[in-house]
């Protein structure tokens, strides 16, 4: 099963300008859950003259019961924004959040 979590799906419906891999090794357990890869997705959405361009930065976690993709953060972030969103994740335990967050929408879907 695959979840894209977002309120309007249509702006992930294409390859990610820039992604950011933050697990691989594909034998982390959750629950249930075999956790494969975790990765950020950048999709840059339009461009301000003043502001910059406007990020969309996504989740997406692959397990054995399905993907889900969904918003970590937006907005204009300025240049280097996944690279320091996923410097925050790393430096501060945020992948296991969202890595639960992930197996609760899962779990949601399929239950």
């Amino acid at each position: 099963m695959d979840i894209v979590d977002l309120h309007d799906p249509q702006r992930v419906n294409r390859t990610p300008d820039e992604t950011m891999t933050l697990l691989s090794s594909g034998n982390f357990i959750q629950d249930e859950f075999k956790i494969s890869t975790v990765e950020l997705r950048l999709y840059l959405e339009n461009t301000d003259e003043k502001l910059g361009d406007y990020s969309l930065i996504t989740s997406f976690v692959e397990t054995d019961k399905g993907t889900v993709e969904m918003v970590y953060d937006e907005g204009y972030r300025g240049q280097d924004s996944l690279k320091r969103a996923s410097e925050f994740l790393t430096s501060n335990l945020g992948i296991s959040g969202l890595i639960l967050r992930s197996v609760i929408s899962l779990r949601g879907k399929t239950s």
